[in-house]
């Protein structure tokens, strides 16, 4: 077997934008062929461009979910307008938080966060910058040492996490946010939201992409796109607004940093550039200030918090509530009582930190996001001079050093005409609005954020198409064989911007086999890469002599394949249906106790007027309806639904007669009222007085 190296760098030919199902091959210089324009379809600078136009199997709303790294959010459009839906507790915005409880309930959100001190092994927060990534890559590391919750190798080498003995992907905790994400929409709408928008990070590369794909399929949808985050934004602030001009969105969020840079003219939301980083968010912010308080408790008491799990997740909270004060006054107090104890007794925390040491705590995560938006514009060939306005989105935009830092990169105060958190599921809904057909206006013209190529003689990393290539877009190259005699080639798929394919990421790898032996650099081996409007890669290798081809949908070396999705599906139609019946054994419980309550207070009310015999019956249903509710956690909602009807039957009577004392209660108030209000009662009382 050859490896990917055995591939010569002899280029016979290079074809840019191809685009008919032959090359045409006419010199060895690069060139490009016209396709005939189809409805929708348009070219530029020798790719194929597909307009965002209504899709035939779009049925229903679309919803807009920002699946966000700290929270989550979700949006509709309603006519022109895209509207942010509130969740069951009345937020704009869901924790990205799952959490399972040691009797095995799931929870979703603000519920999972609140039970995090007292559960934190079992408590998954920010798992989306695990997704896509190797149990090995070095950052991945890093990460372990900052979670309360257990990371574990897959079988497939990816990253997962473990609660109770059980394994889950990244993918699957994202799709129980995606979950509650649906019910919050379908609650609103009324109906069921099967197709959805979903945003990603600009630059997460294809194995990222795929596994929030694979998350909204576990989730029971429809994922019609998947946009980038700044693009989103770009979409919310663009929307009404008719003046052209260059952007930039400076995207700051809680896992991850975007910078994008577009052009908006009459509609068309075209994104020259883009750049970030996938490992650098407010939760960076939060470990920094952690580590602090940390060590100056250290410093202080002698106790090391960093091996006491419940005491790390309250500094934790409180190093985020700290964060989120201090962008709006000079210092904040940090007050945690009986943090932990030693031999001489209880511990507490009582820490004063002013904005200035914050600052300073965080100031080289803040630099970390210069150098990007300098490339960014450097690749969008265009001067700070040249852009319109600066866009913040994500919660850590909302510091004021980050804001001072953004302006003395982009030499313009920043604009706040989107809000940070909605703004991307704004976009997302609006995008959705496209695809259903109710947006007519707008065509989105997204790009690649890494550079693809394959592995070639030697390890070379040969870029077949480069970053920030507008997207979707199809490029052939063909190589040849690097030995004489060679039958088979392995075609090694890498993204990324270094010289050598070791240095970026493996995408995939597979194999061309069957090619007839002949002398090296005969053969003609053409490769073909296809990114689609969701920048997920298909690639094909195509022996040009024997036709024989070989091809595939490029997944992550690890990734899951498609029985681990079903077989993931099924587990959250069960989580589901375990919910749904939770909920009823609840509302059942909540209605038993209310009319035990409200039946034992009438009987009390009308113990005189109550015969005996009802009463005594009254107290039998009772006594069955408490034993039972005694036993709740092992009876059915019916059951429990069952005795209180017959309890409440029971009690006709009684409620009856409290009934009719309500109305003659009423009547006489009411003739009193009559009395006094009557002008003919006060004339014949003053002239009796006469």
């Amino acid at each position: 077997m050859l490896g990917a190296s055995r591939l010569t760098g002899l280029k016979i030919q290079q074809c840019s934008g191809i685009i008919s199902d032959e090359l045409v091959r006419r010199s060895f210089s690069n060139l490009w062929q016209k396709a005939p324009l189809t409805q929708g379809i348009f070219i530029k600078d020798g790719y194929l461009l597909q307009r965002r136009h209504k899709s035939d199997t779009v049925k229903g709303a679309v919803i807009g979910i920002d699946l966000g790294t700290t929270n989550s959010c979700v949006a509709v459009m309603e006519g022109k307008l895209a509207k942010v839906i509130e969740n069951s507790e009345g937020s704009r915005t869901t924790p990205s938080v799952v959490a399972f409880t040691p009797d095995g309930e799931r929870l979703v959100g603000m519920p999972a966060k609140r039970q995090a001190v007292t559960n934190s092994q079992n408590t998954f927060s920010a798992t989306k910058r695990l997704i896509g990534r190797r149990y090995d890559d070095p950052e991945v590391k890093k990460d372990m040492k900052n979670v309360s919750f257990k990371i574990v190798k897959a079988s497939n080498g990816d990253a997962w996490i473990e609660a109770q003995g059980k394994m889950y992907s990244p993918s699957q905790i994202g799709a129980f946010v995606l979950m509650k994400m649906k019910e919050t929409a379908e609650g609103y709408l009324g109906t069921a939201a099967r197709n959805a928008v979903v945003t990603v990070p600009a630059y997460f590369n294809d194995s990222q992409r795929q596994a929030t794909k694979d998350a909204g399929q576990i989730a029971g949808l429809n994922v019609l796109r998947v946009i980038n985050e700044p693009t989103a934004a770009a979409l919310a602030y663009g929307m009404d607004k008719s003046e052209d001009k260059v952007i930039a969105v400076y995207d700051l969020g809680g896992g991850t940093f975007d910078i994008s840079v577009l052009e908006i003219q009459k509609g068309v939301f075209e994104v020259k550039s883009t750049n970030g980083d996938t490992l650098l968010g407010g939760e960076d912010f939060d470990n920094a200030l952690v580590d602090h308080f940390v060590q100056e408790f250290k410093r202080e008491q002698g106790v090391d918090l960093k091996k006491d799990p419940m005491a790390l997740q309250r500094v934790k909270e409180a190093a985020e509530k700290a964060k989120c004060e201090l962008s709006s006054s000079l210092q904040t107090d940090i007050n945690l009582p009986y943090i932990t104890m030693d031999a001489s007794g209880p511990k507490h925390m009582n820490l004063k930190l002013t904005r200035a040491k914050f600052e300073s705590i965080t100031q080289e995560l803040i630099k970390r996001t210069i150098s990007p938006c300098q490339k960014a514009m450097q690749d969008a060939e265009v001067s700070k001079t040249d852009i319109g306005d600066v866009i913040l989105v994500g919660g850590m935009t909302r510091m004021p050093k980050v804001q001072q830092t953004v302006q003395e990169i982009f030499g313009r105060v920043p604009s706040k005409a989107v809000n940070p958190d909605e703004a991307v599921a704004i976009g997302a809904a609006i995008q959705g609005g496209v695809l259903a057909g109710n947006v007519t206006d707008v065509l989105l013209l997204d790009v690649t954020p890494l550079s693809l190529g394959i592995e070639t003689l030697g390890g070379v990393f040969t870029k077949l198409i480069n970053r920030n290539t507008t997207i979707p877009t199809k490029k052939s190259q063909v190589f040849s064989t690097a030995v004489d005699g060679q039958t088979q080639v392995e075609i090694k798929v890498c993204q990324g911007e270094r010289e050598m394919a070791a240095n970026n990421k493996l995408l995939g790898q597979f194999q061309l086999i069957g090619i007839p032996p002949a002398p090296r650099g005969v053969p003609q081996i053409e490769v073909t890469f296809d990114i689609d409007a969701n920048g997920i890669v298909h690639v094909s290798a195509r022996d040009r002599g024997t036709g024989k081809e070989q091809q595939i949908v490029i997944q992550s070396s690890g990734g899951l394949n498609k029985d681990e999705i079903e077989n993931m599906i099924k587990n959250a139609e069960k989580y589901s249906e375990e919910d749904r019946k939770k909920k009823e054994s609840v509302e059942a419980v909540n209605q038993a106790e209310g009319i035990i309550h409200d039946t034992e207070n009438k009987m009390e009310e009308f113990k005189d007027q109550l015969p005996s015999d009802e009463s005594q019956k009254l107290r039998e249903h009772i006594v069955r309806v408490k034993e039972l509710l005694a036993q709740k956690d092992t009876e059915t909602a019916e059951t429990i639904k069952r005795v209180t009807n017959e309890l409440q039957q029971a009690s006709l009577k009684l409620f009856e007669m409290a009934y009719k004392k309500m109305a003659a209660e009423r009547d006489t108030e009411s003739k009193t009222s009559e009395t006094k209000d009557d002008p003919k009662n006060e004339s014949e009382k003053k002239e009796e007085k006469n």
